[in-house]
């Protein structure tokens, strides 16, 4: 079982602290539990509870009404409400719930709905990197565990994997190789980019996350890259980026090599002329649309 501190319910259902106090001393909605030095703790239950209930009461529910439910209404209501509620922040909000709560089907619902209703590529811009955005403040601080990160994450792993299937083009002209390097983990966003890469009529060599270099080093003598597209997520100082760059230089001489991520934003390396910083989805856009 986990365990939360009233920060983290403030955190993860944006009730203030005080708010919460006052719907249990008021409503008896929650019942905390206390550390042997009187400090109050909440459980895995009494959490999605709440960012059930702040759901409803976010969406016109009253509180005072909505504290009588017992926890099938309050499940149904919220059901109710996932096909219902519009705009980012409450479908984001609705995203969490299912997180928290491991409801695949709920999450998949939704999400269909979204895509349904605005297309694949504009709810990852708009809903996905914004959940993880917001999935990420929550593990810095300590407010989710690993294993719900995990779950969602390899939801929409699968998912980028079935879309750009769709797209696949083997007689395509110019091949793209997309990789991580090693000890980098986080592969949603290249995903995305390899599913642009498809949808726009291009050939997509995927090497996925955590490539050795060596790897790297002989494959350009097993097939034809046109361009290279790589992501650098994870802590690295400058001067080991700006080495890196070379090395991959050395192996793809004369390709055009697309770089994003964090540390590429954070340390402007310095790059050799056939690279490319790729700081949005727009510029990937232009220069694979013109390439």
């Amino acid at each position: 079982m986990n365990y939360y501190t009233i920060k983290d319910l403030e955190t993860l259902s944006g009730i203030k602290a005080h708010t919460i106090r006052i719907w249990e001393k008021r409503y008896g909605l929650l019942v905390p539990h206390r550390t042997t030095t009187n400090i109050r703790y909440y459980s895995d239950e009494e959490l999605k509870r709440l960012l059930n209930v702040s759901a409803l009461v976010k969406n016109g529910f009253k509180i005072s009404k909505v504290s009588g439910y017992d926890d099938h209404r309050i499940h149904d209501e919220v059901l109710k409400l996932s096909r219902q509620v519009t705009g980012m922040e409450n479908i984001i909000d609705q995203l969490v719930i299912h997180m928290v709560n491991f409801d695949d089907e709920q999450f998949e619902i939704l999400l269909d709905r979204q895509i349904n209703e605005h297309g694949f590529e504009q709810v990852v811009l708009e809903t996905v990197f914004p959940l993880f955005e917001k999935i990420g403040i929550f593990w810095q601080i300590g407010s989710i565990f690993p294993a719900q990160e995990h779950f969602v994450s390899n939801l929409l792993r699968q998912r980028l994997i079935t879309e750009a299937a769709a797209y696949r083009n083997y007689q395509a002209d110019k091949t793209v190789l997309f990789f991580l390097p090693e000890n980098e983990m986080h592969e949603l966003g290249l995903l995305f980019y390899n599913y642009l890469a498809l949808k726009y009529g291009y050939k997509t060599i995927y090497l996925g996350q955590n490539v050795p270099f060596e790897d790297l080093s002989g494959l350009t003598d097993l097939t034809k890259v046109d361009y290279v597209f790589t992501a650098f997520i994870n802590a690295i100082e400058k001067e080991e980026l700006e080495a890196y760059f070379n090395k991959l230089n050395t192996v793809f001489k004369k390709k055009k090599i697309f770089v994003t991520g964090a540390q590429v934003m954070k340390h402007e390396p310095h790059l050799p002329a056939n690279f490319r910083t790729i700081s949005q989805v727009n510029t990937f856009k232009k220069y694979f649309l013109n390439v």
